[in-house]
């Protein structure tokens, strides 16, 4: 795979340069994606990766390209540069990979699971319009009266089931939101119809007892727990979209931290 303006700057114009730089800004995010998706398929079993020319000549880009696709990776945690070294995938990452995956900046849960290639399919469980409660009121900023959509759906990865989802989006903001979306990736219905994007979330995470309801969607026994994340995700205006409540099978209830103590 590699990536190519096929254009010599000298041959370009005004208009020809702006596109340039336009595929510029866009082709370290496809050449990280594509280096993860290596690291996921297991292609650098000594986990060091090539040298930045390397990887700019394999991929027929600028070194800066090379140099912010992999500066990203290192923000993720999923790689870390030794001085004198080389650059090297983080074990750790490898060993603890959880389906909720951050992946770019739209947040929509669609967008995060990853489990060896399984696509999760979604069940509409319910959807109807409800009066926000005080709770939702205060999550969502809504006022005393205002109607919220309540979507309810059960997730899987082949058959079998690992998240019931509870989500309340405002009316107010997407008043035509049907069974047939909310039946699929909303967030990607916000940012096609509406062009705007999920890009921040405040989350808890957290663990109780199951319900009978957990036990009989996720196929839990009575003494095993379930795993909840709960949050709410803001649009890029700092507008928030969704208050959502999701509880997972604890199996899956695995959450992954990178932290780091540089003073930059």
């Amino acid at each position: 795979m590699y990536f190519s303006t096929g254009l010599a700057v000298r041959d370009c114009g005004p208009t020809t340069c702006a596109k340039i730089d336009i595929m510029s800004d866009t082709i370290y995010v496809t050449v990280q994606a594509d280096i993860k998706q290596k690291i996921y398929q297991g292609s650098y079993p000594d986990l060091k990766l090539p040298n930045e020319r390397d990887l700019a000549e394999q991929y027929q880009v600028s070194r800066s390209s090379i140099k912010r696709a992999l500066n990203v990776l290192v923000q993720q945690g999923i790689i870390f540069k030794k001085r004198g070294s080389g650059t090297f995938v983080n074990p750790l990452y490898l060993k603890n990979q959880t389906i909720f995956q951050q992946e770019g900046s739209n947040l929509g849960v669609s967008d995060f699971f990853r489990s060896h290639g399984k696509i999760p399919s979604i069940q509409l469980i319910d959807f109807r319009v409800l009066p926000a409660t005080p709770e939702q009121q205060q999550a969502l900023f809504l006022n005393e009266g205002d109607f919220v959509y309540e979507i309810k759906r059960l997730r899987s990865l082949g058959d079998v089931p690992f998240m019931i989802e509870n989500g309340y989006v405002p009316i107010s903001l997407l008043p035509g939101l049907n069974r047939e979306i909310v039946a699929k990736s909303i967030y990607e219905y916000v940012e096609q119809e509406k062009s705007r994007t999920v890009t921040k979330s405040f989350m808890t995470i957290m663990a109780e007892p199951s319900t009978e309801e957990d036990q009989q969607l996720l196929k839990l026994q009575a003494n095993e727990p379930v795993g909840i994340m709960e949050g709410i995700f803001f649009m890029d205006d700092g507008t928030p979209l969704e208050f959502s409540t999701m509880r997972l099978h604890y199996r899956y209830l695995h959450y992954n931290a990178f932290i780091s103590l540089d003073s930059e």
